[in-house]
């Protein structure tokens, strides 16, 4: 299929392509390339391999490349070229040999120019491409910032078990409140329960402040990091494939050389030249798609570098204040507990039950095995039963005796001479003084 394309001429006299093919060695003048920001370029209606037909209407049968070349320099613009376009899929020009060169330039990329040139490799390394390098620049500052994600996680996971622990605590203690029968030590308890219940409060708002935090941190390295990656994968592939046309051109453009040194034919140049311009037609699309690559992965290395830097001072600063902030709470919290020492009587309320039901008194039989009255019972309770917390004033509280007294004389009159014997111990004998 033939084409007509006018193309205006850039302000040096060009149109921004170079020729190749020709007599005497080939029958057909074809593209060989187009030039970036040119003319040709922003036509964007020929491209290398399409065979040159005519200029400006006049056939071109029999001119050299080089006689072509000085008309189309020598014509005033614009340039009326008719070309005969070359119709080719990538895909299905992807021989073996490409293949085979697309793994030697990934085996020799990683080598360094020493090395290749011991083992006599030619290696094709395309200017700043640095891509590769700022991955890897890219990949040691994550496991950084995968270390960091942990060590938050950590401190997250701390807090909300001590809010747990806390919120126990908390109801230990409305629990003790409401079963004491001594107003004072009620009302303490419930204080303390209530501040514990504070402190869990304040702890599971510190970890809910910070879970945003830990979401963006693991947005950051779940998805946006492994996204980069795949497209600088998709631009490596790109680049070896581009690589790998580059090298075949060069090596056709060596054995076209060689032939012409020696004076002898090549067959695929009198006939056409068809595989010459098979690869160059691929070499000018990896070309467009590596460039196309190369500029998206720049940005997104540029985008995840600039953010790691932004977000580390912003997602620690956000940390570190939501921690200082629940600190000041909870110092608040506990400087309002201020109950101790607290003063009760472990005789009376819920802590005589809960002592009963700790030392198992048995009724009906003695420590030593020996039979016991109810008096020997209320005996010992007695011995153990005044325990006090010092209220700062130096007052001590203490069990009525006398209730005791009157309840033990009503116990019977069949006790035993141990139990009558037996003297309970005053409740103001025996004083525990907890702080």
């Amino acid at each position: 299929m033939s084409i007509s394309v006018r193309i205006d001429k850039g302000q040096n006299g060009l149109v921004g392509i170079t020729i190749g093919g020709g007599p005497p060695l080939c029958p057909v003048v074809y593209i060989v390339q187009v030039f970036d920001n040119t003319p040709a370029q922003h036509n964007g209606q020929i491209e290398p391999g399409d065979e040159i037909l005519s200029i400006n209407g006049k056939p071109i049968t029999g001119m050299t490349k080089t006689q072509i070349a000085k008309k189309i320099k020598a014509m005033p613009s614009p340039v009326n070229l008719e070309v005969k376009k070359l119709q080719v899929d990538p895909k299905e020009y992807k021989s073996l040999d490409i293949a085979l060169k697309n793994i030697k330039h990934r085996v020799v990329e990683a080598m360094s120019q020493q090395t290749a040139d011991a083992l006599g490799l030619s290696r094709a390394i395309l200017v700043n491409d640095d891509m590769i390098q700022k991955l890897q620049h890219l990949e040691k500052n994550t496991k950084a910032y995968q270390e960091m994600a942990k060590r938050i996680h950590g401190v997250l996971v701390v807090f909300k078990e001590q809010a747990t622990l806390n919120r126990e605590i908390g109801d230990i203690f409305a629990e003790l409140a409401v079963h004491e029968v001594q107003p004072n030590a009620s009302k303490a308890f419930t204080l303390v329960g209530e501040s514990h219940r504070q402190f869990s409060k304040t702890g599971l708002e510190f970890v809910q402040e910070a879970k945003p935090l830990l979401s963006d941190m693991n947005t950051f390295l779940t998805k946006a990091i492994p996204d980069t990656r795949l497209t600088v994968k998709k631009y490596a592939n790109v680049k070896f494939e581009y690589l790998s046309y580059c090298l075949k051109a060069k090596e056709m453009d060596d054995e076209e050389a060689t032939y012409y040194a020696m004076h002898e034919p090549l067959y695929r140049v009198y006939t056409g030249n068809m595989e010459y311009r098979l690869t160059l037609r691929c070499r000018h699309i990896s070309r467009g798609q590596f460039s196309m690559l190369r500029k998206s992965v720049s940005e997104k290395l540029q985008l995840l570098e600039n953010k790691r830097i932004q977000d580390i001072s912003f997602q620690l600063e956000r940390f570190i204040s939501a921690m200082e902030h629940c600190s000041r709470r909870c110092d608040v919290y506990h400087k309002g507990l201020d109950v101790f020492p607290i003063e009760l009587d472990l005789n009376r309320g819920v802590f005589k039950s809960v002592s009963d039901r700790m030392h198992g008194w048995d009724t009906d039989s003695g420590l030593d095995g020996s039979a016991a009255s109810s008096s020997d019972y209320h005996a010992s309770l007695s011995a153990a039963a005044s325990v006090m917390l010092d209220n700062g004033d130096g007052e001590q509280l203490a069990a009525e005796d006398g209730e005791d007294e009157e309840s033990e004389g009503r116990i019977g009159d069949d006790a035993s001479d141990a139990a009558e014997s037996t003297s309970a111990p005053k409740t103001g004998d025996l004083l525990l003084q907890l702080d």
